[in-house]
């Protein structure tokens, strides 16, 4: 299997887990993220896609982050109410474990790739993918300690 269809299937592999979380979750706030992320998800997907046929690709900067920092504003501010289940904390991890990998293997092919533009756009990856993370981040610590936040 060449990078661009493990790539391909990593990313597709996440956007079916966020989606499968995002209808599992029983906060309508945290689902709302879960779509998010699974749309950036595609759109990494589309772009790999994009490269692998040699169209020229281009990553545009997503807004992921502040769509969710405004999402975990309705929740503190009371709009949308906060409903979890700790044992969903476990795939949380697990979400972050799989963003880690992705960031990993996006810097290790933007290694491996000659054309700077292939490199540029697993790079690219590899940063959107650190803020998957980092967002995962935030929802452990937000569904550890809800009172903190809210």
């Amino acid at each position: 299997m060449d990078i661009f269809e493990f790539a391909k299937e990593k990313e597709k592999h996440a956007e079916e887990f966020y989606r499968d979380r995002a209808a599992k979750s029983p906060d309508k706030g945290l689902a709302e993220i879960f779509l998010l992320l699974a749309n950036e998800e595609k759109k990494h997907f589309d772009l790999i896609e994009k490269m692998q046929a040699e169209v020229s690709a281009e990553l545009t900067e997503t807004t992921v982050l502040s769509d969710a920092a405004a999402i975990f504003e309705k929740i503190r501010e009371g709009a949308m109410k906060f409903s979890f289940d700790r044992s969903e904390l476990e795939l949380y991890k697990e979400a972050q474990k799989i963003e880690q990998n992705a960031r990993d293997y996006y810097l290790d092919k933007a290694d491996q790739v000659e054309v700077q533009t292939q490199k540029d756009i697993f790079i690219k990856l590899a940063e959107e993918e650190k803020k998957h993370y980092f967002l995962l981040d935030n929802i452990i610590d937000f569904v550890s300690r809800p009172q903190q936040w809210l």
